[in-house]
């Protein structure tokens, strides 16, 4: 008796429909399509999800041949396009961006890589789609921390203390004289210290010795050091300013300035100092600083702080520090232009050719009555890869020529094409 080889159906369970609906019921089955679902808020994505569909349709062959994927597939493949070209753009912002926003606040993210938190930086305030302002924040944070070395700005606190000089004492623990201060408050004298319980046995680094002397010394000695003549020798340098009403250039005050302060260290004071280890001491002994009443010796300091050490952002213990805490949510759909829209299109058609080929490869030969078919699934899974490739590989290498710093070499190289364009031009000549 023959066998009944009559199929229960003679199309497959599976096919592809030639478009895809872009009704508001439609849509509702595209959000749940999704995947992650964090465009299909977006009517333009929706739109633009559901014409993939015919899209992939046609390229594919679905007219010739049934096409083994469903409308789910293409929407979920054409969600990742547009998060795929997302993360390139915000790969290429953030080496644009990155040097500017250091140590600038970060935000905290969701799953789907959108800000939840206000901590400077709102979801609405889409920072991924903004020129950032060009501040050389690297640069300027290195700065910071060689002028705290140096004494004259910068991050780091600049604190001064001071203690009695003894009779016959010359020499004198600084590192010790600052932590007890730190510990009580106060100084010896006591005065309240603003670094009271910032030392807690760290090494403070000494920036500065110095003393002040009476204010009734200084008008004694007057504007140069009551000593010979140490500016203009001359004609201005003779006389002090309150015998002559000379008009007189400000770098001319500078000098002497400078001169007279010079002059008191190395030619009236005679006194001097070495530290070693934050151990002061004093030359010649106190005893010998022929003056009635020893006041106070004064220093400044800064106390060695671990660099992670702060209470807020601008310490670049909580803010943007890397790619990583850049506050760049995902690119919002409306504000992908028709490039940027075109490249979601064929990479989606590549992913769907890689679904499509994993489906097919399942089975590699079909058995059919006195014959077998042969699936194209290792041509669809190579071509696939190639494509998305190629597609990556070109929109990166177009975003690396567009980098800012690409940008500012080819505005120099066109501006010099130009200036050697017009030494050839001739000069007009006016004739009045």
């Amino acid at each position: 008796m023959p066998t009944n080889l009559s199929p229960k159906s003679e199309t497959s369970a599976i096919v592809l429909p030639a478009t895809g609906a872009a009704t508001p019921a439609a849509g509702e089955a595209l959000k749940s399509a999704c995947p992650f679902g964090i465009y299909t808020g977006s009517l333009d994505f929706i739109t633009g999800a559901s014409l993939q569909v015919a899209y992939v349709y046609k390229k594919l062959g679905g007219d010739v041949i049934d096409i083994e994927l469903t409308a789910d597939n293409v929407y979920a493949a054409y969600e990742e396009a547009v998060l795929e070209y997302s993360y390139i753009l915000n790969l290429h912002q953030s080496k644009n961006a990155l040097s500017s926003m250091l140590g600038q606040a970060t935000g905290t993210f969701n799953h789907n890589g959108e800000i939840i938190s206000d901590t400077g930086v709102t979801a609405s305030t889409d920072v991924q789609l903004r020129y950032p302002r060009f501040e050389l924040a690297v640069s300027k944070r290195i700065g910071e921390g060689a002028s705290s070395i140096a004494g004259f700005g910068g991050t780091m606190p600049q604190y001064s203390a001071s203690f009695k000089p003894a009779i016959d004492q010359q020499d004198y623990d600084l590192q010790q004289v600052v932590e007890d201060a730190g510990s009580s408050g106060t100084d010896d004298a006591g005065n309240a210290v603003p670094f009271s319980g910032k030392i807690n046995d760290r090494r403070v680094v000494i920036t500065k010795v110095y003393y002040r002397s009476p204010r009734a010394m200084w008008r004694f000695y007057g504007y140069y050091g009551g000593i010979g003549v140490v500016g203009n020798m001359s004609t201005y340098g003779q006389f002090a300013d309150d015998a002559t009403f000379e008009i007189v250039p400000t770098w001319q005050n500078k000098l002497q300035a400078i001169m007279y302060e010079d002059s008191i260290v190395t030619r009236t004071s005679n006194y001097a100092y070495e530290i070693i280890n934050n151990k002061l001491r004093l030359y010649p002994t106190p005893s010998n600083w022929d003056l009635a009443e020893l006041e106070r010796i004064w220093f400044r300091f800064y106390v060695e702080d671990n660099v992670w050490d702060g209470p807020d952002y601008h310490d670049g213990t909580t803010g943007i520090n890397n790619m990583n805490t850049l506050p760049f949510e995902n690119l919002p759909f409306a504000n992908i232009n028709s490039m940027g829209k075109q490249w979601i299109r064929k990479y989606a058609l590549a992913l769907c050719k890689e679904m499509l080929g994993q489906i097919r490869g399942k089975f590699s030969t079909i058995p059919i009555p006195g014959e077998s078919v042969t699936l194209n699934h290792a041509e669809l899974l190579s071509q696939a890869k190639e494509e998305q490739e190629n597609l990556k590989t070109k929109l990166i290498e177009m975003l690396k020529e567009m980098e800012y710093t690409e940008l500012v070499k080819s505005d120099g190289e066109r501006s010099e094409a130009v200036a050697k364009s017009m030494a050839f031009s001739p000069v007009p000549i006016f004739v009045g």
